[in-house]
């Protein structure tokens, strides 16, 4: 899993395609990159459309032909993996205004699944509501007690703009805040 807007921009390409020892001040070993380890594998690249331009290039040939070369090495090196690529973006929208390249979008856009935001399938948020209360409160060790009718009535009349981020993180305030 690649979060691709939390890796900055300097960096980013040393986690997909690895680095050679002394490519860059913190270079202090040869690493592999994301899609060397994946050989064989999946990489799935979150938040796509955050993804520089310069990088995109990149991208488009391994995706392409599999080729990548390990930042500061002249080496071409070989990968075969699945790409799974998510975004909250409208990449179309990207594309025409030059922030996306349209051969990337169209090689990525194989198989395309729209999720509508939670407010359009508030029928989900019952039983979103019990997973993340389950695991929050497992991993932290609180007695869950549940959500009453109510709450849960108002929360699926909330707009829920932050989508799914959102109502994980809600759940976890209201768990901490009212003790389980």
């Amino acid at each position: 899993v690649v979060n691709c807007g939390a890796i900055p921009e300097g960096i980013i390409e040393s986690e997909l395609f690895g680095h050679k020892k002394g490519s860059f001040t913190s270079a202090n070993e040869d690493r592999k990159g994301y899609f060397e380890e994946a050989n064989k594998g999946t990489v799935f690249l979150d938040e796509i459309g955050e993804t520089p331009l310069e990088t995109q290039v990149k991208l488009l040939r391994v995706l392409e032909s599999g080729e990548f070369m390990r930042v500061g090495e002249a080496k071409t090196r070989y990968t075969d993996v699945r790409i799974i690529a998510a975004t909250n973006k409208d990449l179309t929208d990207l594309v025409k205004k030059g922030e996306f390249r349209q051969d990337l979008f169209y090689r990525l856009k194989t198989v395309t699944i729209n999720i509508p935001p939670l407010r359009d399938r508030v029928e989900d948020i019952g039983p979103l509501l019990e997973r993340f209360a389950l695991e929050f409160t497992r991993s932290n060790d609180i007695r869950y007690r549940g959500f009453t009718p109510e709450a849960i009535r108002l929360m699926k009349r909330y707009d829920w703009p932050g989508n799914v981020r959102e109502l994980k993180h809600f759940i976890e305030k209201i768990i901490v805040l009212n003790k389980g």
